[in-house]
């Protein structure tokens, strides 16, 4: 993967509200925490000078039960970092009202393939001195109250400059904020500026100082995701002083702070995470250059045992250069089959050590797994359950596993998650329908590698990009999506996957789309899966070389290099009367 020898910049502070690394840290919800680690990985692989800033998120963001009846409940995430974090010698503080919050941090070393270190901070307010509330302030992912997550991105990202520069983080530091969610941390880097300039109060010039240092990338298509806090809140927590000096910096938008357009007001490169996101962006925040670098995901950690071994014979160059995997179109066709076949004997080996439920070997394994929210539409599939059951009987039979969380809060989520278990129960006569509870990184790699077809119906255009297709990707397991998000660039029809209905038809045609589904599987999906075996095979080994080679991090993380961070770094090395 191609990289300048010598990096215009200094370091990368990578700030996210959640990073997944791994099932023992449960700091993550779902995509955008696992992106956020993939990122991080990929830049101790490739030799990127960053460093990754979150919260601890002592309860974790929850764990899932189900009833019979898909009744999901949840329960704390309990984790004791010092099993898998090493403590930080250092300590800062925040000011939250007119009080004084300490935050300890713990440390996560990530060691690339060359041996490269990319340290993760994980702040913590558990400390004692600080009140019992304040003590809470990093126990838990997306909960509590707008009071509450104010409080959380305050020590996010005012707190994370504290850490940083008492770690000694200072010079050519580019503050890349993955979402909004960490937007405050511009707010000292202005209180410095203004300070440093002499001006008392922040003028065009010390705004503009202040983006020559931040990248922003924003994952939501959606007006209402983006985090918004009424000004008596802002008020409220940051103290009048604060309060007044967004106000000088016109940062006030409709009574409420936008985090989101604190993030892009401040940042001198904007990015959406697909190409059609990024045009979306771009309507949605006119005025704002809105760039466009497409997700991927760390190979290496999404590629199944089976297939890794497979391309360490054949490609034995794809872990240093993902792009190598372009030649797996050369691996013979029975040798990825036998791989994926171990893939799915290890799928089924886990649903039946959860449910006791035997799934057959032989039978198309459909896999539908994300986040458990209404525009992701999990229950598209069950539109017609007498369609579904002819299918099974007369064309071919099919099986398929669910999983994903809904937000505690989400009950239009927990409400499509029962619809699922009913679907299941009124097919259990004609095709097998299993629903894994408590999704996690570990269960996504296996429901990733070991189905034969990767399922996902968004309503457009509410999809910013999706990775979990690009996992299965790099396992020889085509997509059969609605187009959108990265799916639009991914997707070659009968190469790489197949399509689900088309722009011709408004999203909400819900109709049409399932249509399209059934149209598919019983006249192109299973005839080819079940006449045509080798023709099957040969869709899994393109879905290899020409997704699995692209959208990878390593590409994604070059891509931010050369167009983000390498132009902020020589922003940054000008001299003023350059």
């Amino acid at each position: 993967m191609f990289l300048p020898a010598k990096m215009a910049f200094g370091t990368v502070a990578y700030f996210s509200m959640e990073i997944g690394l791994q099932p023992e840290i449960p700091t993550y919800s779902g995509g955008l925490g696992v992106l956020a680690g993939d990122t991080l990985r990929s830049a101790a692989d490739l030799g990127v000078p960053m460093v990754g800033v979150t919260l601890l998120h002592r309860q974790g963001y929850m764990r899932q039960y189900l009833d019979a009846q898909g009744n999901q409940t949840e329960s704390p995430e309990v984790w004791n970092p010092a099993e898998v974090l090493e403590p930080v010698p250092h300590s800062v503080t925040v000011t939250l009202e007119d009080r004084q919050v300490q935050i300890r941090a713990w440390r996560y070393v990530l060691r690339g393939t060359n041996g490269h270190a990319v340290p993760v901070y994980f702040l913590d307010t558990a400390v004692d001195g600080n009140s019992p509330f304040d003590q809470t302030i990093t126990d838990n992912l997306y909960g509590g109250d707008q009071y509450y997550r104010l409080c959380q991105e305050v020590v996010l990202g005012i707190g994370g400059v504290a850490l940083l520069r008492v770690l000694g983080y200072e010079n050519h530091l580019i503050y890349h904020m993955n979402e909004g969610h960490s937007a405050l941390l511009t707010l000292p880097l202005l209180e410095r500026q203004v300070a440093t300039a002499g001006s008392g109060f922040p003028t065009d010039q010390d705004i503009e100082a202040v983006r020559r240092h931040c990248v922003f990338t924003t994952h939501t298509p959606v007006p209402a995701g983006h985090d918004k806090f009424p000004w008596e809140i802002v008020r409220q927590v940051l103290g009048p002083g604060r309060t007044a000096f967004l106000e000088e910096a016109r940062c006030c938008m409709q009574g409420s702070l936008n985090m989101t357009y604190l993030a892009l007001r401040f940042s001198r490169y904007i990015n959406g995470v697909a190409m059609r996101h990024g045009e979306i962006s771009t309507g949605m925040f006119p005025g704002y250059p809105v760039n466009a670098i497409t997700n991927g995901v760390h190979a290496a950690t999404w590629t199944a045992p089976a297939l890794a071994e497979l391309y360490d014979r054949h490609i034995p160059e794809w872990r240093l250069d993902n792009f190598y995997l372009r030649y797996a179109i050369g691996i013979p066709l029975h040798e990825i089959q036998q791989a994926h076949l171990q893939a799915k004997q290890a799928l089924l080996a886990v649903v039946r050590q959860r449910t006791g439920i035997e799934l057959a070997e032989k039978t198309l394994t459909l896999g539908f797994a994300r986040r458990a929210t209404a525009y992701k539409r999990q229950d598209l599939l069950f539109t017609d359950l007498e369609r579904l059951r002819w299918l099974a009987q007369q064309i071919g039979p099919f099986q398929i596993i669910y999983g994903g969380k809904a937000h505690p809060q989400d009950l239009g989520g927990k409400d499509m998650i029962r619809r699922v278990f009913a679907a299941a129960q009124a097919l259990a006569d004609a095709v097998p329908v299993v629903y894994l509870e408590n999704y996690d990184m570990a269960l996504g790699k296996l429901m990733c590698a070991g189905v034969d077809l990767w399922l996902n119906t968004p309503l457009r255009p509410q999809e910013a990009s999706g990775t979990s297709g690009m996992k299965a990707a790099l396992n020889g397991v085509p997509s059969f999506s609605v187009l959108d998000g990265w799916w639009i660039e991914g997707h070659v029809e009968n190469v790489t996957g197949w399509s689900i209905g088309n722009s011709s038809y408004p999203p909400e045609d819900y109709t049409h789309d399932a249509n399209s589904l059934y149209e598919k599987l019983e006249r192109v999906i299973l005839p080819l899966f079940y006449g045509r075996p080798e023709r099957y095979a040969q869709v899994r080994r393109s879905t290899i070389a020409l997704n699995g080679s692209f959208f990878n991090t390593q590409r994604m993380l070059s891509q931010y290099v050369m167009n983000a961070y390498e132009v902020q770094g020589r922003v940054l090395d000008r001299q003023p009367d350059d």
